[in-house]
């Protein structure tokens, strides 16, 4: 069953990756999703401390706030063991689900620890803040700095 969301964990991936409160806009449009791609969006959540869903992949995004956003994650140095990414233009259940599971109607979507961070304007206003750098060290993602 969760065969059929594929991470995509970025090799050689070694940039800098990042709440604000979640605002419920897909309630008009539910889709009400089937048990098992809610257990298998979950399931992904889980997989990494950081986990992006995208249009596209790291290496190859398909949209440009798809690429927004690994450019924002890779400025803030995510470690890549600590990251996976799910490419939702490879599954259109997985596409409208996480819009409904998140209660987000965009993607890309970012998920820390399993939390709901949010989408590439959130991410990028939280870059300028300082807060996404703040809570990707609380989070314990980022590549180890060298003595």
């Amino acid at each position: 069953m969760f065969a059929r969301f594929a991470p995509r964990f970025a090799p050689g991936f070694a940039p800098r990756f990042a709440g604000l409160p979640r605002v419920s806009l897909l309630r008009q449009t539910q889709l009400f999703m089937s048990t098992e791609t809610r257990a298998a969006i979950k399931e992904a959540i889980g997989s990494a401390p950081v986990v992006l869903f995208m249009k596209g992949t790291p290496e190859f995004p398909q949209c440009g706030f798809s690429k927004a956003t690994i450019s924002l994650l890779g400025q803030q140095g995510v470690d890549p063991m600590k990251f996976a990414a799910y490419n939702v233009l490879e599954d259109p259940e997985l596409r409208e689900g996480i819009k409904e599971y998140s209660e987000w109607p965009t993607i890309p979507q970012l998920y820390v620890n399993k939390e709901f961070v949010g989408g590439c304007d959130i991410l990028t206003t939280m870059a300028q803040s300082g807060d996404l750098c703040n809570l990707l060290e609380q989070a314990n993602v980022l590549v180890p700095e060298e003595d």
